[in-house]
């Protein structure tokens, strides 16, 4: 098959996939081989030197058509009301292979739907048994849920006992199903797909930035599915990915809202912008506080950052953050292996993250090098990654055996591609300079970093970390001895500590959700969510990807940007660009990378002296240690979007009455 593929013939398959084992089962890619005595199926058979392949005779065609008349035996006849119509591989290949006329006349037989819980919508009569969902969970999502029972007429894809499917990767069944018996719940009887508008699009759920397409009717978000990007998603997004679009249109903020007698009341533009530049203008620079929030972009981000130093304030902070992370080298906070170079990793130490729920699909691909071979310890609480890992500790304590030479800093040493991995984790602790110290101790022990390679890696739990780290998007060093703030200008964040955000202090709220964001402001300037807008986020690995618009912005909501621009306008202090290639030039400027968008620049890594002279700076370990926990403790839930979500709220409530084995 793939032989004929790389010479621009196409064979049609169902069973096939090119990134799931070989089944053979469907019979649909049969070909003719010279001196063969019957057709085989191309996608098992290995290519030979002088083989003659033969892929449009009459006995290809007759093979296929009867292939196809046997599929068609107990199909139903339901192709107007199934979601699967106008995109479906069986109605194509039936098309294009199929006889003009069927010969049975027994009653079809039918299958009860599985349950498989409130995303993946089944129609089990549909089913052509090609075991692609059954290979993708096994394989790569690694969960055992689905398999298949019984034999001939009586074979049945299911999970055997009714459960959900447990995987944050469910959703990719959809996309793998070649019939209409899995398709997306939320999306059913929707849309049909030749009404549907696609955008190209970045995923912004979580750090990893898959590649997705947006597809939208009207003003409203239908669908999301995801664009094959190897170097990052492959092919797979996550189900937040997948299903918290519905949260894109509720509890919207779509017009300026300004505290009175009476509470938040509507009010123009003009009047909300002046009111945030009186209040900003009351106060001196030191006793103003900027908090960015998961979903803010590139372009937000400098606008804001300008407007703070322009007005004299260094108190920048991204919710949850780590505000004494040192940004000046790149390699600090970055993967530096890449997302697909983690594929040559032999050796792989987890210190502080949970990647099955900070990011699923990264998850797979550490998977499959587990399936390769290559050996996994983890330093954190435990948990189910979908593969075994050895569990060496949960908190700093295990971290220095490793130092003092447990048996997986020598694996570490005598691997050829040695990685460390390092998560949130470590990064949300307090004591995080110290923790980080020796784990940068360990690379230099472990030689984890080598001249063609760097195994070193930070996996980050946001959106917008990257970016920010890469603008300087963080406390000044007056900050520390500044007064508490007086106005807090909060940049779509809604996961504020208290702390951050005092009971008396004046909050200026920018964003496109009313969560507790909105509900702490006595100013709203409603911005526009990632499908509203064309945005730069750097994902992990540090590779600048960018949003398109897919549908038009909520009532009277701006680019985020844009609202920055007109506030510092007001204030007499405009900042200097008026449209988005200028503030993109100011991006370029800032940090050179962000110029080449969609690719991955890699930094240098600095020796261990530049870290030694932070080791002083660096404290203790808080003396009682705690565990590294993942920062994420419900996958389903963790931002604006996927809080407002129905399609989230229903996973969250279908998990949690799962039974605990």
């Amino acid at each position: 098959m793939a032989a004929c593929s790389a010479a621009g013939i196409d064979i049609p398959r169902f069973c096939y996939h090119q990134r799931l084992s070989i089944a053979g089962n469907c019979r649909m890619c049969l070909v003719e081989v010279e001196r063969s005595p019957k057709p085989v199926a191309s996608c098992a058979m290995p290519a030979a030197p002088g083989m003659n392949i033969k892929t449009d005779t009459p006995l290809v065609k007759k093979a296929r058509e009867g292939v196809m008349e046997f599929l068609l035996i107990n199909h139903p006849l339901d192709c107007p009301i199934c979601d699967q119509g106008g995109e479906c591989d069986l109605q194509d290949q039936s098309m294009h292979f199929g006889s003009d006329r069927g010969r049975f006349t027994e009653m079809k037989r039918s299958v009860h739907d599985k349950n498989l819980g409130p995303l993946v919508k089944t129609v089990m009569t549909r089913c052509i048994h090609c075991t692609r969902c059954v290979r993708f969970a096994t394989e790569v999502a690694g969960v055992q849920d689905l398999g298949m029972t019984g034999r001939g007429n009586a074979s049945e894809i299911g999970t055997y006992v009714e459960k959900m499917m447990a995987s944050e990767l469910s959703g990719n069944v959809i996309d793998l199903c070649p019939v209409g018996a899995l398709t997306s719940k939320p999306y059913a009887f929707t849309a049909r797909n030749w009404e549907l508008r696609s955008t190209e699009s970045v995923d912004v759920s979580d750090a990893q930035g898959s590649n997705i397409r947006v597809d939208a009717r009207g003003n409203e978000v239908m669908r999301i599915v995801p664009v094959q990007n190897d170097a990052v998603n492959e092919e797979w997004i996550s189900d937040k990915a997948r299903f918290q679009y519905d949260g894109l249109k509720r509890q919207r903020l779509n017009v300026p809202l300004v505290s009175g007698k009476e509470g938040l009341q509507s009010a123009q533009w003009e009047e909300a912008l002046r009111a945030a530049a009186d209040a900003l203008g009351k106060v001196k620079g030191n006793e103003i506080s900027f908090i960015a929030g998961k979903l803010a972009d590139a372009e937000t981000l400098i606008a804001a950052k300008d407007l703070a130093n322009r007005l004299g304030c260094g108190n920048l902070k991204v919710e949850s953050g780590f505000p004494d992370l040192d940004a000046d080298v790149r390699s600090n906070y970055l993967a530096n292996t890449t997302i697909a170079g983690i594929e040559l990793a032999d050796v792989v130490l987890l210190i502080g993250t949970n990647p099955r729920a900070e990011a699923p699909v990264f998850n797979a691909r550490l998977r499959k090098i587990f399936l390769e071979g290559a050996h996994v310890a983890s330093i954190g609480e435990p948990a189910d990654l979908t593969y075994p890992t050895e569990h060496l500790g949960e908190g700093p304590e295990a971290l220095a055996k490793v130092l003092k030479g447990a048996p997986i800093l020598k694996q570490l040493q005598e691997a050829k591609h040695p990685a460390i991995i390092v998560g949130p984790g470590i990064l949300n602790r307090p004591d995080r300079a110290a923790v980080l110290q020796q784990v940068h101790e360990l690379v230099e022990k472990a030689d984890v970093v080598r001249d063609d390679w760097n195994g070193y890696n930070v996996l980050h739990d946001s959106a917008s970390r990257v970016a920010a780290l890469d603008l300087g998007f963080l406390p000044a060093a007056c900050a520390s001895s500044a007064p508490a703030p007086k106005v807090v200008y909060l940049v779509g964040s809604d996961d504020f500590s208290e702390a951050d955000v005092p009971k008396d202090a004046f909050v200026i709220y920018q964003g496109h959700h009313g969560d507790r964001g909105a509900e702490r402001a006595d100013i709203i300037l409603p911005g526009a969510a990632y499908t509203e807008k064309s945005a730069t986020f750097v994902n992990f690995e540090g590779r600048p990807q960018r949003t398109r618009a897919a549908v038009p912005r909520v009532g009277d909501a701006r680019e985020d940007w844009t609202i920055v621009r007109a506030l510092s306008e007001i204030m007499g202090k405009p900042l200097p660009y008026d449209d988005k290639s200028a503030v993109r030039a100011r991006l370029a400027d800032v940090a050179p990378h962000f110029g080449a968008s969609d690719t991955v620049q890699l930094p240098m890594w600095l020796n261990g002296e530049y870290f030694k002279a932070f080791k002083d700076r660096a404290g203790k370990v808080t003396a009682k240690p705690e565990p590294f926990r993942s920062s994420i403790a419900n996958f389903f839930q963790t931002d604006v979007i996927s809080r407002t979500s129905i399609n989230m709220a229903k996973s969250v409530q279908a998990r949690a009455s799962m039974p605990h084995e």
